[in-house]
């Protein structure tokens, strides 16, 4: 019979590595679960089993923060993540338990939790597997599931809050290009005519809106497809990695990516480090879960020299890229051992922040497109008026 390795947690948390007898690796996961393991990884002769899985599905944020919270809660009163998979799946909707069924069967195939989270990268981001994977390492899976439910939760509200506030400016917008347009198409031509039969000198934003007109009537095919030729060819440049990596490089400089990052990253190492996972290990995830490639570049940096025994403040210090503030209360974390605190609550206080900047630029919206369409109105009407106020003076 053939032997599989095997790496295993236990209820209490602890890692396990061993060998066990099994015709096939369903059995050993089996002969595993029997003795009260979660089974993490099974190898047969060196090589990790590959599985052939169905094809994937997607969960809104919604759903993904009902699943987090509900795996959160189960996993800390003990329950094996197997068996809470089943649970969620049997209190689910379709897609999520379609989705706890088919990351239960990769846990008893013999893969981990974060390696099943893995196949489904449309709903698991790379932060949430990261986090998962270093929360299965350290033995504190529970209590990272906990703080990742917390934030999927807050970033599930804050979308739905944007969301919400952008409804009646887009909206608005929208109404007011059609009305334009529609008098740009159909009511300046008309309009053009009698002045022509007047034989009226035009005045020259008179002559501006008309010649707007004609070309919207004459070429608005050949603009719809410039402007979509322009956005397929600006997708297209982003996926080459130089040009993705100026563009992050450009991002950063601003404010707000900048401050996005800042909380990506402080937020995930204080989630991690205060699950118990080793400073080391928890900067790796964490760079991982920064979405710009600059600033995740040079969180390299700043692990590497961390793994070679600098401080952690000393080693974003080497950069301009992090605030002061960000690393004098890193520096004061370190001095009073309190890191993990430290970090949750610059994390706290820079999203709290960005929350706060963020809702100002929703809340400018709805008065920016007010007055821009205000402005192009008040053009419409200057330039259909001024040649009716001129054939008025003629006539007099």
């Amino acid at each position: 019979m053939p032997g599989f390795q095997y790496t295993a947690v236990s209820e209490t948390g602890q890692t396990r590595r061993g060998k066990v007898a099994a015709p096939d690796v369903q059995s050993a996961a089996q002969i595993l679960r029997s003795q009260g393991l979660v089974p993490l990884d099974v190898r047969s002769a060196g090589a990790r089993i590959k599985l052939n899985l169905p094809v994937r599905q997607s969960l809104s944020q919604a759903e993904l923060a009902v699943m987090t919270r509900q795996l959160a809660t189960l996993l800390d009163s003990g329950v094996r993540v197997d068996d809470a998979l089943t649970a969620v799946a049997r209190q689910s909707g379709a897609r999520l338990t379609a989705i706890a069924d088919d990351l239960r069967a990769g846990i008893l195939d013999g893969q981990s939790f974060a390696a099943s989270l893995s196949k489904h990268p449309k709903t698991f981001d790379t932060f949430y597997t990261a986090s998962v994977r270093a929360g299965e390492t350290a033995g504190r899976l529970g209590a990272v599931m906990g703080h990742l439910a917390d934030h999927v939760e807050t970033r599930s509200q804050n979308r739905n809050s944007v969301q919400l506030a952008l409804i009646y400016p887009a909206i608005l917008a929208l109404v007011s290009l059609a009305v334009v347009t529609a008098l740009l198409v159909f009511v300046v031509p008309d309009i053009v005519r009698v002045f022509a039969s007047r034989g009226a000198d035009l005045p020259g934003l008179t002559r501006g809106l008309i010649a707007l007109s004609d070309g919207l009537i004459v070429w608005w095919p050949w603009m719809i497809t410039l402007l979509t030729a322009a956005g397929a060819g600006i997708w297209r440049a982003l996926e080459v990695p130089e040009v993705r990596l100026s563009w992050h490089r450009f991002l950063i400089r601003n404010r707000i990516p900048r401050q996005i990052a800042s909380a990506q990253f402080s937020g995930t190492l204080a989630t991690l480090t205060q699950s118990g996972v080793t400073l080391n290990d928890a900067l790796e995830a964490a760079c991982g879960t920064v979405s710009n490639l600059s600033y995740r570049a040079t969180l390299r940096e700043v692990a590497s020299a961390v793994r070679d025994g600098a401080a952690l403040s000393q080693a974003l210090a080497r950069h301009t890229v992090f605030t002061p503030m960000m690393i004098t209360m890193i520096a004061s974390g370190e001095a009073g051992g309190t890191l993990p605190r430290t970090l949750a609550r610059y994390s706290a206080d820079t999203a709290q922040s960005l929350e706060a900047m963020i809702k100002a630029l929703v809340g400018l919206v709805e008065p920016l497109v007010l007055l821009l369409m205000g402005g192009i109105v008040m053009l419409l009407v200057l330039a259909i008026l001024l040649p009716i106020v001129n054939l008025n003076n003629l006539v007099g």
